[in-house]
Parts: C-alpha cells; sequence; structure tokens
C-alpha cells in the first residue's frame, strides 16, 4: 500500500514522486516509457522553473549535462535582454531526454519507486474513490497497486484524467501548429521572431552542440505546409528574417523534423475524491510562449505542498486537492489569457505600441523581459500608470501612445 502513486514521470510526474518522498511518504511513480527518452517540447524553461530547479538541489546537475546557458532573448532589433527574477541569471533549454531522466533519478533517489514501462490500463475504485491502479508490462503482465491518492501527471492525453471522467470546464480553441528540427554549427543568440505575416521561429541552444529551430503558423495553413516540410520550414525564416533564412539553409540538419497541430487550450478539473491532475494533464495551453515545463514545475511543487498537508493530516485530503485545483488556476489565468492572445498571431495597435516603447529604452526592456519571464503581471504592466511611464521613458510622442486594446 502506497500513500500516492503518479501516473507519467517525466517534467510533472517525477518531481511530484521525489518531493513527496524527501518529505516520508512513500510513492510509486510508474510510466510507460523507459527514461532517457525523447518526448515532443519547446525545451524553455522560464526563470521560475529554474529556480525551483536550483531550490531543489538540482540544477548543478542540469548543467553539468552540458547545456548552455541563456542569459539574453532575442525579440526585434531593439528588443533584445533578460530579467532577473528569484536571483536567476541565465536559464536552459535542456532536451528531454537530459531533464527528465534527471528529475526521475531524483526520485529514486528521494525514496519513491519508479516502475518504467508500465502502461496502466484502469482504476481502481471503493465506494466512489480512486484507491489504486491497474495496469501491465512486458515483463511482468497484468498488475494492480494501491494507495491513497492517485495522481495523473501523463500528459494531454491522460489516462488518469478520461478515467476519472475530468470534465474540461474552460477551452479555448487551438490557433496555430509547429514544426521543429535540430541543427549543427548555428552560433545564433536565443530568439523568437515574428514577421509581417502571422508566422514566427524561434530558436535557442540545447545539449550536443545543437539548436534547436522551430516554426509557427496558423491552423489554417496547415495541409499546405504539410505538403512540404523542409521546404515550408525555411520558407518561414526567408520571409522572417532573411539573413536568417540564408544562414540557415547552409547549416547541417541534425535530426528530422517534428510537426504537429497542436490541442486546445484547456482547464480540465483536476481534483476528485482520492485522485489529481498535474501538468498537461490539467492545464494545458499554446507552447508558443514557452510556459510548459515551468508552470509544471511550479504547480507539481504546489500539489506536493498540498498533499503533503493531507497525507499529515493537517487538513482533509479532499480539501488539500480542492485547494491546489483553485489556487492553480487562479495563479495560471494571466499566462493562460496571455498565451491565447499572442497565438492568434494578431498584432493589436496595443502590444504594437508597448512592444515599441518597450524597446526604447533600458526600463522598458527590462519590464518587458520581467513579464515574459513571469515576475510581473499583465495587470501591473499593462496599467496605465505604468504604460505611461513607459511611454516617457521611450520618448514616444503622444498621438502614439495606447492604453487600451480597444484603442486598437
Amino acid at each position: 500500500m502506497y500513500d500516492v502513486i503518479v501516473v507519467g514521470a517525466r517534467c510533472a510526474g517525477a518531481p511530484l514522486a521525489m518531493l513527496l518522498g524527501r518529505r516520508g511518504h512513500r510513492v510509486l511513480v510508474v510510466d510507460r516509457n523507459g527514461f532517457p527518452s525523447d518526448t515532443l517540447s519547446t525545451h524553455y524553461i522560464q526563470q521560475l522553473g529554474i529556480a525551483r530547479l536550483r531550490d531543489w538541489g538540482l540544477l548543478d546537475k542540469l548543467t553539468a549535462s552540458g547545456v548552455p546557458p541563456l542569459r539574453r532573448l532575442n525579440l526585434s532589433p531593439t528588443l533584445r535582454g533578460f530579467a532577473e527574477i528569484e536571483g536567476v541569471t541565465e536559464t536552459y533549454a535542456p532536451r528531454r531526454t537530459v531533464l527528465d531522466a534527471l528529475l526521475v533519478d531524483a526520485a529514486r533517489t528521494a525514496g519513491a519507486e519508479v516502475l518504467e514501462r508500465f502502461t496502466v490500463t484502469d482504476l481502481i475504485w471503493d465506494d466512489g474513490r480512486v484507491v489504486g491502479v491497474r495496469g501491465a508490462s512486458g515483463d511482468t503482465g497484468e498488475r494492480e497497486f494501491r494507495a491513497s491518492v492517485v495522481v495523473g501527471a501523463d500528459g494531454r492525453n491522460s489516462t488518469v484524467a478520461q478515467l476519472v471522467g475530468a470534465q474540461y470546464h474552460r477551452v479555448v480553441p487551438a490557433s496555430t501548429f509547429t514544426s521543429y528540427t535540430y541543427y549543427e554549427g548555428l552560433d545564433w543568440e536565443p530568439q523568437i521572431r515574428t514577421g509581417s505575416e502571422p508566422q514566427a521561429f524561434g530558436s535557442w541552444p540545447t545539449n550536443d552542440g545543437r539548436h534547436m529551430v522551430s516554426v509557427v503558423r496558423l491552423l489554417d495553413r496547415y495541409a499546405e505546409f504539410r505538403a512540404d516540410v523542409a521546404g515550408n520550414f525555411h520558407q518561414v525564416l526567408d520571409q522572417v528574417l532573411p539573413e536568417y533564412g540564408a544562414r540557415l539553409h547552409g547549416a547541417q540538419r541534425a535530426e528530422p523534423f517534428r510537426t504537429l497541430r497542436y490541442p486546445d487550450n484547456y482547464y480540465r478539473r483536476s481534483a476528485g475524491p482520492g485522485w489529481a491532475l498535474v501538468g498537461d494533464a490539467g492545464y494545458h495551453k499554446d507552447p508558443l510562449t514557452g510556459w510548459g515545463i515551468s508552470d509544471a514545475l511550479i504547480y507539481t511543487e504546489l500539489l506536493a505542498e498540498r498533499m503533503h498537508s493531507g497525507l499529515s493530516g493537517a487538513q482533509p485530503m479532499d480539501e488539500a486537492l480542492r485547494e491546489y485545483e483553485r489556487l492553480r488556476d487562479e495563479r495560471t489565468t494571466d499566462t493562460f489569457e496571455r498565451t491565447c492572445t499572442l497565438a492568434r498571431m494578431k498584432h493589436s495597435a496595443l502590444q504594437s505600441a508597448v512592444v515599441k516603447a518597450a524597446g526604447g529604452s533600458e526600463l522598458g526592456r527590462i519590464q518587458y523581459f520581467t513579464l515574459i519571464g513571469g515576475g510581473m503581471t499583465s495587470a501591473e504592466f499593462f496599467a496605465r500608470d505604468n504604460l505611461t511611464f513607459l511611454y516617457d521613458a521611450a520618448g514616444t510622442p503622444e498621438v502614439d501612445r495606447v492604453f487600451s486594446a480597444a484603442c486598437g
């Protein structure tokens, strides 16, 4: 009998098992994959995510993998920079083969049992509560395990979410698709660049001397893109930033293209009798803003705190799980809404004016990178007094000052 069973051992499930194991709880974490193994990802970790790895004592192990530090992000010719948030002065974009294996090892070190290549096929119920899982692996055949709580950390297509009937309570249709791959021999600085058309590319260095390069377009161009992935991939860079497109044509592509449509942005019901959801299993948004890994780390920590409260008897477990869900929803709303807006790739007059002003002063650059790094809310950044301050610092003429989306 375990205290907790975690289904899924990547960047939400493994740290949850680690944090609970460090508190002395008996934890089993299972995953249908073995580790190290790859998964679709932007790789980028925001400052708040790096702060969690640092506080958990894992950042040194990540840097020892050889992943390069990222100390500046290039968004436009005038908007280059980085913001120190929670003492973090550089961030990283590790391969998931590296990050996930590191987290799984940390879970084991903390005392959690890790069962790889085990596929959960059903949940065990008792009087309306989830009390365990049933599944199988190639080595052992069908097995079942019981626990006080089962957590689904098994991604967007979560088996746990499906088996408990977790309903979506907010859905925003997806706007984009992406294609990405890896190149050798690039010396580009980390960047996300957009063009006059609704399309963008992003690039940053990762492990093994490679750069991840990705392109993003609106969904209505997906079929066209799939007809010639390589040609259309290069076309995006040629159109957004021709000099970078020319340099990419001479670079060595190291891996196949990965082209995918994003699922809708959503919140799912994430807590119930004997169960909870964390990471993409419960909450997902367009990867354009690069918050998936960081949110998984941040709200895994929140769930671990609330579960410890329930397991220790400080409060009823069901109440603790509902509190986790409420706090997660409240604290992620700003990032969720901003991401959904940016993913439409339609720049309002407000966005255009603010980005131009932000690039016009050091204060503006610091504030803008603090916003996108999670150290400042949209309400704080877009407050009229703050925008006035930024427009003044940039010398923006009165006629060009925009203070609300309605003005656009």
